[in-house]
């Protein structure tokens, strides 16, 4: 296959390629400067300082980033006896001066008598904070920042995001007329603060191929967008919604997100990799978006369904979310070893999921930046260490208990979600959780080290989020119960974000898996809680809460910008346009497939095995043998499934969406990095799915339509949602008569070139017409507002 789809171009094919890429290809959308996030918002630039300074907006941002590694909540790494993030601590006597007075670090409203001022002052490197040798420095905006900060009164605030939300007043803002719902005053409201204006509504091709990406992650058909171009009721707009989000499509686009938070694969990771069952755990998944289960019944049934009260093997089969970590074979490890490595992963996974916390940071020692002890660390992991696992597969064919067994008889009745049409054997085994019947104690770990125990310790949660009510059973079902407590600050704001982050590409909280002190800051904190406390007093429903983000007038905007826009807000951070976004990994490979015809919408099942490049599972396997030694691909429609069911082996994932920066799944994800490489255009270029699905395109495009132009028209339309402008055709019909010309001297080998893939047909007449159509069809799919959401 390596050969056929690379070769396929004679002596001059590099040249036509390079001409092809340059005349046709504008790679990978915008370029977003990619750098860590800034613990301190610049909201205000240098020069002009607030009129009043705010400790969670301005100063704690700063003393986060620049000093609390010496001087936070770390206990254990507090140096002069200063800490700085408690008031308590920040204004305490710190010694005596040599005339016998008391310094202190800050006293509040004096800014000669605090020696935070003095230091971050001073010239003199031997006094001067942060120390020179901690490469950390202040910029005078900072400086200045921190000192008005301390002649203000140095008011100390609760982290945003430790306090529960509460519903905020809807701001009143002078052009009510623009506004949809309530997302949209809060919107305007600072837009309107910083002199900017939102943008004009989408056009109604924009509109339908921006929802039915968000919404199913599909392009939408001709037929969609005629209909609803067409359409001139009021409630056209809110009806295609609502058609969307009732489909399979919506619910499996929902479930492809969830695969990287619960960090899904068909392996189990490590050395061997050997392969794992956990399919059926993805199709309770499905089904679960599909039937819009409740957000926190979502949760609860996956962290503790098998401690429910009427607890069914449904709810069982749910758990497997805990049991989706790696797990090892690899002779000569410590076995105890490993099984608090996979503790640790629930952990984890449970602080980043669900609370946009690190709580890996505290494993080892006090949380260096948020109200984390080490002690409250382990009691978070005892919640998870309590089911009989061993830390060591002894072989592939051990399955790691607790586990159960599905039946296709059971698959034909009460689990009649789980798809077994395709599997081979009667039945399949799945991890899930199960408690043991007597609890096995856990300890602080000193350094957190398996084999260093010291203090004993009971299952509890960290008291500045959330003090453990007693009365909530000390397992994962009262965890889940104190995760959905009216007063948990987190719990509501991660998903909403998460959800934003979705629709808009970027959270109202930037750094989606960090809402502590060292995460960004949310943009817009008032429409963050109205979002927050709307979801629960809704009874947690995401498909309403999906929907009324879409009809706000934000996300209805164009993505259209001005240079003035991009001079006052070039990251968009302000929302006063619609931000134009880079297709998913998955949803480049489906659209391909949705376009061409050659979509398989199967839903459920074990995963497929679609093409990828010969050899790379046999280079890294470990040696161990067993099913993930050599990748052997899928054959007939299977070729064709979403890219949600593609086999995933952790140490190999699928290299084309791992290109277009997909989660390697070896931990929880949250939120993807976002590349611009040359190697994504030499996927569009070469991928023998893209090559494929253009020669199908161009197939049914030849059966349709008997002139070039309405056929270039017709591709372009599935490919872009739009008509293509007069220009842009005659572009398209040069190109399509340059690649003839090429095709008719030889230069192009069409025999190899229609051969890459297995589609294949032999009713067409013309074998150089379907050649020629088919490479201006992957010159379409290769066009930046292919790949680009608009």
């Amino acid at each position: 296959m390596t050969r056929r789809y690379t070769y396929f171009i004679k002596t001059k094919g590099p040249l036509f390629w390079f001409s092809f890429v340059l005349l046709f290809v504008t790679m990978a959308c915008q370029s977003e400067n990619k750098k860590p996030f800034a613990s301190l918002e610049k909201v205000e630039t240098m020069g002009k300082l607030p009129d009043t300074v705010d400790f969670s907006l301005h100063i704690k941002p700063i003393l986060s980033d620049r000093c609390f590694k010496c001087h936070g909540p770390d206990e254990n790494a507090i140096e002069a006896g200063l800490s700085l993030h408690t008031a308590e601590g920040a204004y305490k006597a710190l010694g005596k001066r040599a005339e016998r007075a008391e310094r202190h670090a800050i006293v509040p409203g004096n800014v000669e008598q605090s020696e935070l001022v003095k230091r971050i002052f001073s010239e003199d490197p031997d006094v001067l904070m942060p120390p020179p040798e901690a490469n950390l420095s202040l910029s005078e905006h900072e400086k200045e920042l921190l000192k008005k900060w301390v002649a203000q009164g140095a008011e100390y605030k609760e982290h945003w995001a430790f306090l529960k939300p509460s519903m905020p007043s809807i701001p009143k803002t002078i052009d009510n007329d623009w506004c949809k719902n309530e997302i949209d005053a809060f919107i305007l409201r600072k837009l309107q603060e910083n002199g900017l204006e939102p943008s004009p509504r989408a056009t109604k091709e924009r509109l339908v191929r921006r929802i039915s990406f968000d919404f199913t992650g599909l392009p939408p058909s001709l037929g969609q967008i005629e209909a609803f171009v067409e359409n001139d009721s009021p409630s056209a707009y809110e009806d295609m919604i609502d058609t969307l989000l009732n489909s399979m499509d919506y619910a499996e686009n929902m479930a492809t997100d969830w695969m990287e938070v619960a960090r899904y694969a068909d392996t189990h990771g490590y050395q061997d990799d050997f392969e794992r069952t956990m399919w059926p755990w993805r199709d309770w998944v499905i089904k679960a978006f599909y039937e819009n289960m409740p957000y926190d019944e979502f949760v609860t049934v996956q962290l503790a369904g098998d401690l429910l009260p009427n607890a069914t093997k449904e709810t069982i089969l749910a758990t497997g979310f805990n049991r989706n970590h790696k797990i090892t074979a690899e002779g000569g490890v410590i076995p105890e070893e490993y099984r608090v490595e996979y503790v640790e992963d629930r952990t984890n996974t449970f602080g980043t999921a669900f609370l946009g916390l690190t709580m890996e940071c505290a494993r080892c020692h006090d949380h260096k930046y948020d109200p984390i002890s080490q002690k409250e660390h382990f009691q978070l992991f005892s919640f998870f260490n309590n089911i009989n696992e061993k830390g060591l597969l002894s072989s592939a064919d051990e399955i790691p208990e607790p586990y159960i067994t599905i039946t296709k008889e059971e698959a034909e009745g009460v689990l009649q979600f789980v798809n077994m049409n395709e599997a081979t054997v009667e039945e399949v085994p799945v991890m899930v959780m199960k408690e043991m019947e007597r609890p096995r104690p856990t300890y602080v770990l000193d350094r957190g080290v398996y084999d260093q125990p010291t203090e004993q310790v009971f299952p509890a949660t960290p008291e500045r989020i959330l003090p453990f009510p007693k009365d909530y059973p000390k397992n994962r079902l009262g965890l889940s119960k104190w995760l959905f407590h009216q007063d948990n600050p987190l719990t509501a704001r991660v998903v909403v974000n998460r959800v934003w982050q979705k629709m808009f590409g970027k959270g109202l909280v930037e750094s989606s898996y960090d809402f502590g002190n060292q995460g960004s800051l949310p943009t817009h904190p008032e429409l963050l809680d109205f979002l927050a406390v709307k979801l629960m007093e809704e009874n947690w429903d995401l498909k309403q809460l999906t929907k009324y983000i879409a009809i706000s007038a934000t996300y209805q905007q164009t993505t259209r910008t001005t240079q003035d826009l991009l001079k006052k807000d070039p990251e968009n951070r302000l929302l006063a346009r619609a931000p134009r976004l880079r297709l998913a990994a998955e949803t480049i490979r489906d659209q391909a497939l949705a376009v061409s015809g050659l979509l398989n919408k199967t839903v459920g099942g074990p995963s497929v095995k679609p093409y990828q490049p010969e050899g790379i599972w046999e280079e890294t396997t470990g040696g161990g043998g067993g099913s993930t030694a050599r990748y052997i691909p899928s054959t007939g429609k299977n070729l064709y499934r979403k890219s949600l069911y593609t086999f995933w082996k952790r140490t190999v994932p699928p290299p084309s969406m791992m290109t277009f920066d997909a989660a390697s799944r070896d931990l929880c994800s949250v939120k993807r990095e976002e590349t611009n490489t040359p190697l994504q255009a030499l996927v569009l270029l070469n991928d023998p799915q893209l090559i494929e699905a253009a020669r199908a395109l161009a197939y049914h495009t030849i059966k349709e339509k008997n002139d070039i132009e309405p056929r270039i028209v017709q591709m372009f339309r599935k490919a872009t949602s739009r008509f293509p402008s007069e220009e842009e055709v005659t572009a398209l019909k040069t190109f399509y008569e340059n690649s003839m010309a090429k095709i008719e001297k030889g230069e192009i080998n069409i025999d190899e070139y229609l051969s890459i893939g297995a589609f294949a047909k032999d009713d067409i007449k013309s074998q150089e017409e379907w050649a020629g159509l088919a490479m201006t069809a992957h010159a379409i799919l290769n066009l930046d507002e292919t790949i680009t959401r608009g």
